[in-house]
């Protein structure tokens, strides 16, 4: 099964620092929540670190493709996506199941998929 996601790039970058913004330094996980979480500008980032303007556009650029890089080769997130994606269509048939059948260990199945992580 393919996963086709369009969204936009500062949602992605968002939703890749969470997965992977710990292997980014301390000074680029920062800089990266500040732009892509907190909405900063490139200038305000600047003045926050003392740096120019330039200087966080490269970090933000460098460190987006970090984040690219990583979940391509690693895939954690779009694997997520997909296990979320096939834990709601297995939901959706024991509802399904349920309400045609009702029986008690199908209720026991939607209580363990819903305990899933």
């Amino acid at each position: 099964m393919e996963l086709v996601v369009i969204m936009d790039e500062r949602v992605l970058m968002s939703i890749l620092l969470e997965y992977y913004g710990v292997l980014l330094t301390e000074k680029q996980n920062k800089v990266m929540d500040l732009y892509f979480n907190q909405d900063f500008s490139l200038a305000e980032i600047a003045e926050i670190n003392e740096t120019s303007r330039q200087a966080i556009f490269d970090t933000i650029k460098k460190c987006s493709l970090q984040l690219s890089n990583y979940e391509k080769k690693l895939e954690l997130y779009k694997k997520n996506t997909l296990q979320e994606l096939e834990k709601k269509n297995l939901l959706d048939l024991l509802y399904t199941l349920k309400e045609t059948y009702s029986y008690q260990q199908i209720d026991i199945l939607i209580n363990n998929i819903n305990n899933m992580s």
